[in-house]
């Protein structure tokens, strides 16, 4: 899935993860991070990137939830923290990664996540 999210023009990186579903099990969720050249609205690409995996990939993927960040999380030798996002998106507990790049990423990762209504602040 992430193969096909980074396939956008406008999608600069991107990470998809799975979140907790009490009917699916799990779900796909992505995040993308646009490159700063565009000027168009969040809610579109969201739209275009959830269409373009649906269209690559097949209805099956369910692929219809795609978050706009600023920034991912990552290690401080690049690698993408998705095992943290997880937990942050289900409200497990989860540890600060010693190995992390910048700590406050995972504060906007959470804010994002708590508008859209998946985690809760405090979890």
């Amino acid at each position: 899935m992430e193969e096909a999210v980074s396939g956008h023009p406008d999608v600069a990186e991107c990470a998809v993860i799975g979140i907790a579903d009490a009917m699916k099990g799990q779900i796909p969720a992505g995040f993308i991070v646009i490159n700063s050249d565009v000027e168009r609205s969040d809610e579109e690409i969201e739209r275009e990137v959830v269409k373009l995996v649906r269209d690559k990939i097949g209805p099956v993927a369910a692929f219809k939830m795609v978050m706009v960040v600023k920034r991912l999380p990552k290690t401080r030798s690049g690698k993408i923290l998705r095992a943290t996002m997880q937990k942050i998106a289900d409200g497990e507990s989860w540890k600060m990664p010693a190995t992390i790049d910048d700590a406050g990423v995972l504060e906007e990762i959470t804010e994002v996540l708590t508008k859209r209504g998946i985690a809760k602040i405090g979890d």
